[in-house]
């Protein structure tokens, strides 16, 4: 029988490797995988647990809660704010930062989180995911503010998501490549099951809401209707097409077999860049990307450098295998 690999046992193996990974940032890693499987907990129980259905409350950018999106913010607001780790938090569901309270000691790392991705998926039993990145506070100032958070994606310290599906899944990257941990349900244990996730750069699949598509930009109408033309077509090959509405899920299957997602700027809301959040979803999903040799840009530039100017940034996203991320982008640069 293979030796099982913990999270824990990861972690450590890599510092004394690479020796890049804090004992704080360490710490930081294993106290949100353990949230995670206390929101799993509540994904599994379902209607039994009484989580399911809205919460008649909106977050800040208009959308409609739904009850479990607002128990995993807490779960991860709990689970971080006492450990001595974290300066403070931000997430998709709150107006502004969570600073740690001062009756807690104060660390280095601030932690942004989607704490519910897909959340449309959560009532009709369709995977979900929680997604979550990690920064440095840059300099020694003291306190902590929004600005502290506005940083590039290249500058991550590390970033992951889990998804809650048939098996509950961590994946993670701490700059050295990405591995995936399957949660033993019966030990409570992360246990490695891939490490060092490589996408194929060639793919014949992509995911994209077409629905969307009479909203569209041309360059991007003009790539899909080149995938849709098949063998017939200028691409000389078949493409299938899969969308799962939950970014978690999509990226869940492109690390695991390669391919292509797709969120687009649409012309229904033309002053915003696209809908995705930058600083919660695009950038530790385009790291983990990057991280397995794909690539991730919003049509003009890499995801990863991309300079924030506030919390709530949205962008168009472009990622998955590299050959197709490049053509996409190259369509997009063509037309401007």
């Amino acid at each position: 029988m293979a030796r099982r690999i913990s999270l824990t046992q990861y972690l450590v193996e890599q510092q004394r490797e690479h020796g890049h990974i804090p004992a704080e940032l360490r710490l930081l890693i294993e106290v949100v995988a353990r949230a995670c499987k206390t929101i799993a907990i509540s994904v599994n129980k379902g209607a039994l647990g009484e989580v399911l259905g809205s919460a008649h409350t909106e977050n800040v950018q208009g959308e409609v809660q739904k009850k479990l999106d607002i128990i995993s913010n807490e779960v991860l607001i709990e689970a971080n704010e006492w450990g001595g780790h974290l300066a403070a938090m931000a997430s998709e569901e709150m107006d502004s930062i969570h600073v740690v309270p001062n009756r807690y000691p104060q660390g280095e790392y601030l932690l942004l989180f989607d704490p519910l991705d897909g959340s449309s998926n959560i009532d009709v039993n369709v995977s979900i995911g929680t997604i979550f990145s990690v920064l440095r506070k840059v300099g020694h100032h003291r306190g902590v503010s929004e600005q502290d958070f506005l940083q590039a994606g290249r500058a991550q310290a590390a970033a992951g998501y889990c998804v809650y599906g048939p098996q509950t899944m961590l994946v993670l990257t701490v700059g050295e490549g990405v591995a995936m941990f399957t949660l033993d349900r019966e030990m409570g244990s992360w246990v490695l099951t891939a490490d060092q996730v490589q996408l194929p750069a060639e793919t014949k699949e992509f995911a994209v809401n077409m629905s969307n598509m009479r909203h569209w930009a041309p360059p991007m109408k003009r790539y899909i209707d080149e995938c849709l033309a098949g063998k017939e077509g200028p691409r000389g090959k078949d493409f299938n097409m899969r969308w799962v509405a939950s970014m978690v899920a999509d990226v869940h299957r492109i690390l695991t077999r390669g391919g292509v997602f797709i969120y687009p700027w649409d012309k229904r809301e033309p002053d915003k860049p696209g809908k995705l959040r930058l600083l919660y979803e695009a950038n530790p999903m385009s790291f983990l990307i990057e991280q397995a040799g794909g690539m991730a840009t919003n049509g003009s530039q890499r995801i990863l450098d991309i300079v924030p100017t506030k919390l709530h940034e949205r962008v168009s996203v472009m990622l998955g295998s590299k050959n197709e991320v490049e053509r996409v982008t190259d369509y997009h640069r063509e037309q401007a």
